[in-house]
């Protein structure tokens, strides 16, 4: 298992414009908002105490939550080469079998999820020159192990089936570029249709980007909507930091819903590697 992990580890690093390509996404999301978005939300917003900080960190939630999501999918496409290339039936017949050659694809996927989201907020919190609270710390590592967990295991039911990798980079050019509108990063949830809403709030990542908002922003919000509970409301149903459903969810019943989907998408995952499998 150690050897198959090392050696996805290296073919992602080793090969240096998929990682680049594994973070477009999220580089556009953060360039968008810096030449782009930056001016017009903090305009929007002038009346807040310190809104541009806020702000920033509001866009770094939802950048983080896009990191997970496709440096995961980037990650996961080895899977699909081996299966192309039949590297995959040499892995089987091996003496970890086809239960320990798939886990070895998904560990792999969170783990390097996991590193790049480290790599994104320590650039973002240079960038943005802030300073993480030490004691945020923990639970901002907690976010990026659910995040790398869920968007690698919703990933893999993806492109579990896909026998290409020519036709698995169509779907990755989809994820790429949907990725910023599903978490709010482009367009903030507040502003769009009541069916767009719908469809955000039924994303994995939707959760994700909320979680992270309310632990990057929690300082700066107390101190912006001081004895202005209205306004906090309304400011954090617009920008996606809580998820509204009929009432805003707290961060407590987001950490639920994300740990159940996760459940689920595992029970999944075991479900698709003992059924293919015996089809082999």
């Amino acid at each position: 298992m150690l050897a198959l992990l090392k050696r996805n580890f290296i073919l992602y690093f080793r090969n240096r414009s998929g990682v680049f390509f594994s973070l477009l996404g999220a580089l556009i999301s953060f360039l968008l908002y810096i030449i782009f978005l930056q001016k017009n939300l903090t305009d929007s917003w002038s009346q807040l105490p310190n809104s541009t900080n806020l702000l920033n960190n509001w866009l770094m939630g939802g950048t983080l939550a896009v990191t997970g999501m496709t440096t995961s999918f980037t990650a996961l496409k080895q899977m699909v080469q081996d299966r192309e290339n039949q590297v995959d039936q040499d892995l089987f017949l091996t003496d970890l079998g086809n239960w320990a050659l798939q886990a070895s694809y998904l560990i792999s996927s969170i783990v390097i999820s996991f590193v790049m989201q480290v790599f994104m907020y320590a650039v973002m919190s240079f960038y943005f020159k802030e300073s993480p609270v030490i004691s945020y710390l923990p639970e901002i590592a907690l976010i990026m192990l659910l995040s790398s967990l869920l968007s690698s295991l919703v990933n893999v039911l993806l492109i579990y089936r896909f026998q290409s990798v020519d036709s698995l980079g169509k779907l990755a050019t989809i994820v790429g570029t949907a990725s910023g509108f599903l978490v709010g990063t482009y367009i903030p949830i507040g502003v769009l249709p009541d069916s767009a809403q719908l469809f955000m709030k039924c994303t994995p990542a939707t959760y994700i980007a909320s979680l992270y908002r309310q632990v990057l922003m929690k300082e700066r919000l107390e101190i912006a909507f001081s004895g202005n509970n209205s306004l906090l409301q309304e400011f954090q149903e617009k920008m996606g930091i809580q998820i509204n459903w009929q009432e805003l969810l707290t961060k407590e019943e987001t950490y639920f819903i994300v740990v159940i989907i996760s459940l689920v998408a595992i029970l999944l995952w075991m479900l698709f590697v003992k059924v293919f499998s015996k089809r082999k």
